[in-house]
């Protein structure tokens, strides 16, 4: 521990650098695409090793809030990039793997984000993004698209959906997700006995949620986003040998 002139305890380690970047970032002196002080300096200014100093600044860069360059140059140094989709991501990912987060879960907060974002879009249907996941859609009509590069587009898709409601945390969450459930909906899409017919059914349910959104029906859009989020899941719990118990749980068969 170490302590301020008035002999209070504060915090020890990498969380005093932590606390500092968040302080200068709220102050405004810190901003996106700004660059920390060096390592020595900070060390300096906040009295602790620039070891300690290190390792706060890979804990950012796991967080998603700057970026480390090497050499020497303007992509020298540790910029602050601001990526929260990143840093939920991979939180998200590493909670899902202890088998604490269960995927039901996940389904249902993708559910929540998303049905809340369309009916928001359907009152903005000019939005740029909802003209992006227009052009996401005829992507994916591609006769030779894998699995793979399917679920990228759609994904991209679902999340040009929520960015078009103008909800920036929304849209960060809904990434994060995304990129949480990444590998197990890829492994359920390779599971599947009839990939292709889940994909023509995949595609006509996107094009009747964008049409919705277009047309200004904000409770049809939640309505079939639900249904094609809930859909898949059902699908894919059913070919992993998962049960559901309800609408919004399952549990794994013994």
């Amino acid at each position: 521990m170490w302590s301020d002139h008035s002999g209070e305890a504060r915090v020890s380690g990498y969380d005093a650098v932590l606390r500092h970047v968040e302080s200068e970032l709220t102050a405004g002196r810190l901003g996106v695409g700004e660059q920390l002080p060096a390592e020595r300096r900070l060390a300096e200014e906040l009295g602790v090793s620039r070891a300690t100093v290190r390792e706060a600044i890979r804990v950012l860069q796991a967080m998603g809030v700057v970026r480390s360059g090497v050499g020497s140059g303007p992509d020298a140094g540790t910029t602050v990039i601001a990526d929260p989709a990143g840093g939920l991501g991979a939180a998200l990912r590493l909670h899902l793997a202890t088998r604490r987060l269960p995927m039901a879960d996940l389904v249902d907060t993708r559910v929540m984000v998303e049905s809340h974002s369309v009916r928001a879009a359907a009152r903005t249907p000019d939005h740029p993004e909802l003209a992006r996941a227009a052009d996401l859609l005829a992507r994916m009509e591609a006769p030779d698209l894998d699995a793979d590069a399917f679920h990228q587009l759609d994904a991209d898709f679902h999340v040009a959906l929520t960015a078009a409601a103008g909800n920036a945390v929304n849209t960060a969450v809904m990434a994060a997700l995304r990129d949480a459930i990444h590998r197990t909906v890829t492994d359920a899409v390779r599971a599947l006995p009839d990939w292709s017919r889940t994909a023509v059914r995949l595609r006509r349910e996107h094009r009747g949620i964008l049409r919705a959104v277009r047309e200004g029906d904000a409770e049809l859009a939640a309505t079939r986003v639900t249904r094609h989020v809930r859909g898949f899941h059902r699908e894919w719990a059913r070919h992993a040998n998962v049960e559901l118990t309800g609408p919004e749980r399952s549990t794994r068969r013994p």
